[in-house]
């Protein structure tokens, strides 16, 4: 039996689902975007990628969290 995603990643399958790209895709899109903070690149995804705010946040989240490991 396999635990669930907690955190940021609970939202990936309907985020993969929802938009049509793998989470590949949002955190290159991410990592090549110049640096900014946090609430500058979910509202750049937001805008420019149609992403809601959850979804947005959650890929941000986990990939600062990711670059900063």
């Amino acid at each position: 039996m396999t635990t669930p995603p907690k955190g940021p990643a609970s939202y990936f399958p309907s985020i993969e689902k929802k938009h049509g790209q793998p989470i590949s895709h949002w955190k290159a899109l991410i990592r090549a975007a110049p640096p900014t903070r946090h609430m500058e690149l979910v509202t750049w995804l937001k805008e420019e990628h149609g992403l809601g705010h959850g979804h947005a946040d959650a890929l941000v989240a986990d990939t600062l969290r990711e670059d900063r490991a």
